[in-house]
């Protein structure tokens, strides 16, 4: 049987901003109508008794979006998206929430693809395999044909990677038009916010990935059990960047919720003390705030307007060694002592090669890497060593044995911060985003959906 959720499709051209919406007429049992207007509280009966039944265990696996239907198949090949993106390592109770989520991330992908027809600033086509062919080379090295054949491989298909990136385009091109022209940021604001800045010199910055998961008080203790569940997922080994795509209801889940340098005092009270006490690598959630829950993954930190060491551009020769099938540990351990030995006789960098061949190592310069995007055990070591230096040897009989030697070190110049334009964009993106999240929650509102 199918079952419908009908409210009133409103004009397209609704006023952004506004969370005012007239509740519909409803009653429970004998209780009397509910108040209309705008937050009207609800008038629940503190036992109220059910006309038939609603079996929370029936899962129903698509949906109508205004006429548009989302197919099992179209969750089925999104879902096998997140899988991948964790390794395969999900449970069946995992997966079958997964598939529920996926259900209303694609809900919700269909609203911002029909409202940016209805605006005519659909994704032009060509607009969408431009950014398929950009994520197949950045993001999987692969060429599209060869990110096609991936994608069958794991039950997906490019039809449903181009769909969400569709109506990520779609999305950014209706808040272009309908929402970023509404927001005014004055000059003052601006020089007000530099001021703090330049205030704050010194102090910390963060680097923060969010999962936003909006909840009412009514499904509020469900909401925090599914983040509950995201949070030990990604303990386990899960994407970040994966979850906060499929999951995150804030407008940053498009970029794997990364919400960029911050300093804490412009975040929320509650997420400036969880991430306060955080070090780079760190979850932290789910934290309340204001219409729902976030988890926080500490990307990186530093300081304001202070020049970061990691920020060092270094240039280094790696020299290895391998192992050869069938190597004892015993004989491991003679010939990579061997390898400390010569290393550390090597005289500088010039002398890298010439040492190298004597044992059969092999040397591989570059000259372009940031101490930043090194491992973190290698990042301090490095940055403590002098022009012609190596590190401990590291390694195993697997991957062989190795040292690195600074050949040069180009420290990062001090942070001037942003300039004006610089962060007026920055405030009018913070605002477009919280106006983003009511758009969104109108179109949702507005919606004639039929589960089926």
């Amino acid at each position: 049987m199918t079952s419908k959720l009908k409210i009133t499709r409103k004009a397209v051209s609704r006023t952004l901003g506004s969370t005012a919406m007239a509740l519909g007429a409803l009653s429970i049992a004998a209780s009397p109508v509910l108040a209309q207007g705008a937050n009207a509280p609800l008038n629940i009966p503190a036992n109220p008794t059910m006309f038939g039944t609603n079996d929370p265990n029936v899962r129903r696996a698509t949906a109508i979006i205004n006429g548009e239907i989302v197919t099992g198949t179209d969750v089925e090949q999104r879902l096998a998206l997140i899988v991948s993106a964790n390794g395969g390592k999900i449970s069946a109770e995992e997966t079958e929430r997964l598939r529920m989520q996926v259900l209303r991330n694609l809900i919700d992908e269909t609203l911002q693809i029909q409202e940016a027809k209805a605006a005519d600033v659909p994704a032009d086509d060509a607009q969408v395999e431009s950014t398929y062919e950009r994520v197949a080379t950045q993001n999987f090295g692969q060429s599209p044909e060869a990110m096609e054949k991936y994608l069958a491989r794991i039950g997906s298909s490019a039809a449903s990677l181009k769909r969400q990136i569709r109506g990520e385009i779609a999305w950014q091109n209706l808040l272009r038009r309908n929402v970023q022209p509404f927001v005014n940021i004055s000059e003052g604001e601006v020089q007000e916010a530099i001021q703090r800045l330049q205030a704050s010199k010194g102090t910390d910055e963060y680097r923060i990935g969010e999962i936003f998961l909006a909840a009412t008080e009514e499904n509020k203790a469900q909401v925090f059990a599914n983040a509950e569940k995201i949070v030990e997922q990604l303990k386990q080994g899960g994407s970040f960047v994966a979850y906060a795509r499929q999951y995150s209801e804030a407008s940053t889940a498009s970029v794997g919720g990364d919400l960029g340098w911050i300093r804490l005092g412009q975040l929320p009270t509650e997420l400036a003390s969880a991430a306060g006490s955080m070090a780079p690598g760190q979850l932290a959630g789910p934290v309340e705030i204001r219409g729902g829950f976030s988890i926080l993954y500490l990307i990186d930190k530093r300081q304001v307007l202070t020049a970061d060491p990691r920020d060092a551009l270094l240039s280094l020769k790696q020299i290895s060694i391998e192992f050869a099938k069938g190597t004892t540990n015993e004989q491991a351990t003679k010939r990579a002592a061997e390898f400390a030995a010569t290393v550390k006789a090597i005289k500088g960098c010039g002398d890298a090669e010439a040492q190298a061949t004597k044992i059969g190592a092999t040397v591989v310069a570059n000259d372009q890497i940031k101490a930043r995007d090194l491992p973190a055990q290698l990042q301090d070591t490095l940055l403590n060593l002098q022009v012609g230096q190596t590190t401990p040897p590291f390694g195993s009989i697997d991957e062989g044995v190795r040292v690195l030697m600074l050949c040069g070190r180009d420290d990062p110049q001090v942070a001037s911060g942003p300039n004006f334009d610089e962060m007026m964009a920055q405030m009018e993106d913070d605002r477009v985003n919280k106006r983003a999240q009511t758009y969104l929650r109108d179109l949702r509102r507005d919606a004639v959906i039929e589960y089926n």
